[in-house]
């Protein structure tokens, strides 16, 4: 193996480490922005701002990757960055500017954490598929796992584009209070929106056939499980008539 594979695998392994090991602590311990915010955690950033800030190097390092690598010249590649960039110019733009002006400003220690591992998962992204993976041959894109994961892909970023609609229109409704999320998307989950990019993400990973598309779906579990998990437990101890049919994040079972 050449040294660019060791090396792309060795910090594939310690990120893969280091994704197992923050779920312990997520679990116990919400990221402290929006409505689990709390003091101690140092100066905040208006939250458009930070969002941007958080999820530009995502795109940006992609497309980065791509021009330097052979996506110019690859097809195939090009579509995997058109679906990598087809969720970021919604958490890297329009989101930010869709949030309401009276959400919580959010931590610089959270926006620095949420940048950097952003670099490094576009990094181990765009590395594999723009210069370390063989080039796929178009019939690709017609193959069973790239239709199955697109369609994943797609689905699951309907899914939490349509969630965050909703979550928005019943702040705005109820003048920036927090209430029991109704509606089609919420009966069986207090957080379809995270549902719905664990879903996409695993999708990518499918469609891509590539250990950085695994790894992302793992850190992306990782990530919005123990957040679900957490956001059930608030919605319980706000409303006690919340539903109790509901699951947190994944319909039936969690």
């Amino acid at each position: 193996m050449s040294f660019a594979f060791s090396a792309y695998f060795a910090l594939w392994a310690a990120w893969a480490v280091v994704a197992i090991s923050v779920v312990p602590y997520l679990l116990l311990q919400p990221a402290p922005y929006g409505r689990h915010g709390r003091p101690g955690w140092g100066p905040v950033v208006n939250a458009r701002l930070a969002w941007v800030l958080m999820e530009a190097p995502s795109p940006l390092g992609m497309i980065l990757l791509f021009l330097l690598g052979r996506g110019t010249s690859d097809s195939v590649a090009t579509v995997f960055l058109g679906l990598w960039l087809c969720h970021y110019a919604y958490r890297a733009v329009v989101f930010p500017l869709l949030l309401p002006a009276t959400a919580r400003p959010m931590p610089v220690v959270v926006l620095a954490a949420g940048a950097f591992f952003n670099v490094v998962n576009a990094y181990l992204n765009g590395r594999w598929l723009f210069f370390l993976a063989e080039p796929r041959s178009p019939a690709w894109l017609a193959s069973p796992r790239f239709l199955t994961g697109a369609g994943l892909f797609l689905g699951g970023f309907l899914v939490h584009v349509l969630a965050d609609r909703e979550l928005r229109r019943l702040r705005r409704a109820s003048q920036g209070a927090y209430v029991v999320p109704r509606g089609p998307l919420f009966r069986l989950l207090s957080c379809p929106n995270y549902f719905g990019e664990i879903v996409e993400w695993a999708g990518f990973a499918l469609a891509t056939w590539s250990p950085g598309g695994l790894l992302f779906a793992v850190w992306t579990a990782a990530n919005l499980v123990p957040r679900a998990i957490q956001h059930h437990r608030w919605y319980h101890e706000q409303f006690a008539d919340y539903p109790r049919a509901r699951r947190a994040v994944i319909p039936f079972l969690l």
